[in-house]
């Protein structure tokens, strides 16, 4: 198996690396970076490039790393043992199978996204240690040990909300994504937007940039929000004189909440917009 890109990711070179790294050593994919800038979309376009079936664990803060296991539930089976219920003479009908027991028991190499794991509490990853690393668990429900048909290949993300323990992340092979440039950006939007005219393309492109830049945000518009904002472009018809300024100073783009998206950075701009045009 080797990444080789795909026609909706636009993956750099050096991404493409680490994806095919992972693979060769066999060990999770630990992909950083800032939020939007497609950490989740890349295991799945590369499950997809590989013709791999994709389970995904999306991590929050209450999650637990036995539930990415199994869960016994035993209130369903005291209350069918209740009711006089035949099945509760089996415990495999109380046994929920979690996406990691999934993905070591399929019949095929599968992709598995553990997605935003610095959401968990920090014991969250040191509790994966053995799995991920032997590949195998033990059910004590079942008394039977669960050990990967095929090593599935594993995606984990994080936004570095918190550390994580050195013991995991020397289990991993590390990459961080970082923000992409006009020329890698324009690849990017050119596959969501075919069809974008190149003029309000480049004056877009230049507006956001001139945004992101600003001192003092507590947020930076992401690619995401970029394609948002782009895609709201398109829809309101807004022409191309709305987004750029006769004296090229800064001015407050249209329909800007898609970029900016808390009050103390809008207030900021709103600021340095009134201070640049006061000083013309």
């Amino acid at each position: 198996m080797k990444f080789q890109g795909s026609e909706n990711y636009v993956a750099t070179q050096d991404l493409m690396l680490a994806v095919n790294a992972a693979i060769t050593l066999k060990r999770p994919l630990l992909v950083k970076g800032e939020p939007g800038t497609g950490k989740t979309m890349l295991a799945e376009e590369v499950a997809q490039a590989l013709d791999l079936p994709l389970l995904q664990w999306h991590i929050k803060s209450t999650t637990k790393a036995q539930q990415g296991l199994y869960e016994y539930d035993a209130v369903s089976r005291l209350r069918d043992s209740q009711l006089g219920d035949e099945k509760v003479k089996d415990i495999h009908n109380y046994i929920v199978k979690g996406v990691l027991w999934q993905a070591f028991t399929a019949d095929q190499p599968v992709a598995l996204l553990i997605d935003e794991i610095d959401k968990a509490d920090i014991e969250f990853p040191n509790d994966l240690l053995r799995e991920l690393d032997r590949m195998e668990f033990y059910c004590y429900e079942t008394r039977e040990l669960v050990r990967a048909k095929h090593r599935p290949l594993v995606f984990i993300t994080s936004n570095n909300e918190k550390e994580l323990p050195d013991a995991f992340l020397r289990r991993c092979f590390f990459h961080y994504i970082k923000f992409p440039d006009a020329e890698t950006m324009h690849r990017i939007v050119d596959v969501h937007f075919p069809d974008l005219k190149q003029d309000l393309l480049k004056t877009a492109m230049k507006t956001f940039y001139d945004v992101r830049n600003l001192p003092g945000l507590k947020k930076k518009p992401s690619t995401s929000e970029l394609l948002d904002w782009l895609k709201l472009l398109m829809a309101e018809d807004i022409p191309l004189e709305a987004l750029q300024s006769a004296d090229s100073k800064v001015s407050v783009p249209p329909l800007v909440g898609a970029l900016l998206k808390n009050e103390q950075d809008t207030t900021l701009f709103e600021k340095l917009v009134f201070m640049n045009q006061r000083n013309r």
